[in-house]
């Protein structure tokens, strides 16, 4: 889909206060074969509310979801309800494919954590594009013993990345560089999470080689020096970053519960001495990962396709699919529930409980328009700076030019 709408609206009726009746299509990604029972339920559950309606749930593979998207939405032949995620919905939003919920279902935004409802309203265009459904995040944990070995207090970890910075060097310079902090170098989100504004309002080009953002990169290039920064973090992947905390080659890593079994197993040490603390941000605010629920603007069932969005994304759903699986409900209210606030002593529940705090006020920092070629683009210009084979300033002035010509090809 090559789509570069002006920001109007689709070609369907944008009234969703008619009758709910009809027959809707409904696709998800790559749900089925776990999740079949409860996606059969759900759907039962809406037609017996709404006699008259009969919706078609389709599924499709983890890979080429994009690719097969935008055939849809070539071919005219976009379901009416598409599980998204908010880069997924920028082009669709853009060829005026997506619905405007802010126009179409404004009385259903109060429902959700305000965070989470931006998330998928695209810059320079006006309106919200899908409703928010799970969200997920992560905390991060930390190896209490190495953090006392180096001096530093093993129950107040870093929060912002100014003290977090100040840590590595000091773990880096007691270890004689043999424990990095760290073990992967910035993503567009720690941009985010260090306050660099990484587009301008328009979203018509990037700007995360401002003052601020090179300010970060200068340091991370200082913690690579000092070994405060794994060595191999240029190459990292999260299994392999794993293996270094795993190990106590490195002292903070995100991670999961199921992360914490395996501490359990393999390093019953480790997973004694085990910190978990929130993400690193100099915002006030946590990274979320949002998933969403599109209304196809061209559907010709409006008020039914915006009804099962809905529904499908209502706190009483959201809350027993998070029950299922380990995500987080976007609705307002229910990360007060005891399920994500009280600890029952089960590794599960406290890393549910350490991220659930988190994402009460958290941020979808990637930006939409956001692609994975702009991602490799910015990893290789930031390895280029780490290994001082230019400056952070020429890495990030690079990374710009090679998303913003991204940007400018995509519409």
């Amino acid at each position: 889909l090559s789509a570069c709408g002006s920001g109007g609206g689709g070609g369907g009726p944008a009234d969703a206060s008619g009758k709910v009746e009809g027959d809707i299509t409904f696709q998800t990604w790559n749900l089925r074969a776990n999740f079949k029972d409860y996606f059969d339920g759900v759907i039962a559950d809406f037609e017996k509310k709404y006699p008259g309606t009969n919706v078609k749930w389709i599924d499709q593979p983890a890979e080429g979801y994009a690719d097969k998207i935008s055939a849809d939405a070539a071919g005219g032949t976009l379901p009416d309800v598409v599980n998204v995620s908010p880069d997924l919905v920028a082009p669709l939003a853009g060829a005026g494919l997506a619905l405007d919920l802010d126009k179409a279902a404004a009385k259903y935004r109060k429902q959700y954590l305000a965070g989470a409802w931006a998330s998928h309203r695209i810059p320079g265009m006006t309106g919200t594009y899908a409703f928010p459904w799970y969200l997920n995040t992560g905390p991060l944990f930390y190896n209490k013993t190495l953090f006392e070995k180096a001096g530093l207090d093993p129950e107040r970890p870093p929060k912002t990345y100014g003290e977090v910075f100040d840590a590595a060097l000091k773990m880096a310079k007691a270890t004689d560089g043999k424990v990095a902090t760290l073990a992967n170098v910035p993503t567009i989100e720690d941009f985010g999470r260090y306050g660099v504004a990484l587009m301008n309002e328009k979203g018509t080009a990037f700007s995360f080689n401002d003052a601020k953002g090179v300010e970060l990169l200068t340091k991370y290039k200082e913690l690579y020096d000092a070994k405060a920064l794994d060595p191999q973090a240029l190459t990292a992947t999260p299994e392999s970053s794993g293996r270094k905390f795993l190990t106590g080659a490195v002292a903070m890593n995100p991670g999961s519960a199921l992360d914490l079994g395996n501490f359990r197993k393999q390093a019953p040490n480790l997973y004694e001495n085990i910190g978990i603390t929130d993400q690193i941000t100099s915002t006030g605010s946590a990274n979320m990962y949002v998933m969403g629920v599109m209304v196809n603007a061209r559907t010709e069932r409006t008020p039914a396709a915006v009804a099962f969005a809905a529904f499908v994304t209502d706190a009483e759903r959201q809350m027993s699919f998070a029950k299922k699986v380990a995500i987080f409900p976007s609705t307002a209210g229910s990360l007060d529930d005891p399920y994500f606030t009280e600890e029952d002593g089960t590794d599960e529940t406290r890393v549910r409980v350490a991220a659930a705090k988190s994402l009460k006020n958290a941020v979808n920092y990637t930006p939409v328009l956001f692609s994975e070629q702009m991602k490799t683009a910015l990893r290789n210009e930031v390895a280029k700076a780490l290994q001082g084979r230019q400056s952070p300033r020429q890495a990030l002035d690079n990374a710009v030019a090679a998303c913003d010509k991204l940007l400018r090809q995509r519409g």
